[in-house]
């Protein structure tokens, strides 16, 4: 997709998970936790177990209706996520509550998330360029110390978090919310993610989108630069 003619873009709004940092687990984060058989929660089970909890979208184990109320507003209150999270480790094996407790404490830890290798100079670039910067995630926890640790804060001007604002992606408001605080027209901005189901919901108010793939950080190093460059920032 080219933007040939398009007026230049004034702010980018990045997701989060899967677009700017990526929840990786390291293989300490299991050390002594087992599913309800006893067998080790290690490897490919483990790397499952993370798929499960940040999927973006849809639903990945099996919900009764109080456990699906909390899925699906999980991202507007810390007790449904906490409640929510705690199911997916249920229905994965991991019943003890210890273990559960242990492996949720990784996922609203922010030194456990790690940034896309051209998370920083992106940020770096925009901002250089006087490019209006904002943060825009279905969260129930702060993210803020993710980029505060690695100095990648002062770069961004607005942080939108759903449990903070009250609405979720795809619900236009977020994205309305979004550009009223960055003081930016839907028209000069960019939303860039990697669900276009949710992500994507941002051209219904009339701003940009560019899809990156949520694969291991290990495997995009330039998907940011690129989704960029596709829209006149070079």
């Amino acid at each position: 997709m080219t933007t040939t003619g398009a007026p230049a873009i004034e702010a980018v709004l990045f997701d989060f998970s899967g677009t700017l940092f990526r929840l990786e687990e390291h293989p300490s984060w299991f050390d002594g936790i087992h599913d309800a058989n006893g067998t080790p929660v290690d490897g490919a089970g483990a790397a499952e177990l993370m798929r499960r909890m940040t999927a973006p979208v849809g639903e990945t184990v099996e919900f009764d209706d109080a456990t699906r109320h909390a899925w699906r507003n999980r991202d507007l209150d810390p007790a449904l996520h906490r409640q929510a999270y705690f199911h997916v480790l249920a229905q994965s094996g991991v019943t003890d509550p210890v273990h559960a407790e242990s492996v949720y404490g990784r996922v609203i830890d922010a030194d456990s998330w790690t940034p896309y290798p051209d998370t920083e100079g992106v940020l770096k670039k925009l901002a250089a360029e006087s490019i209006r910067i904002g943060v825009l995630s279905n969260i129930a926890f702060d993210i803020r110390p993710a980029f505060v640790d690695r100095g990648l804060d002062r770069f961004v001007d607005e942080f939108v978090l759903s449990f903070e604002v009250g609405h979720v992606k795809p619900q236009p408001e977020i994205f309305r919310h979004a550009v009223t605080a960055l003081g930016v027209d839907p028209a000069v901005t960019l939303m860039v993610g990697d669900s276009d189901e949710a992500d994507g919901a941002a051209r219904e108010i009339g701003c940009h989108f560019a899809l990156v793939d949520p694969v291991p950080t290990s495997q995009r190093p330039d998907a940011l630069l690129k989704a960029l460059r596709e829209f006149g920032i070079r």
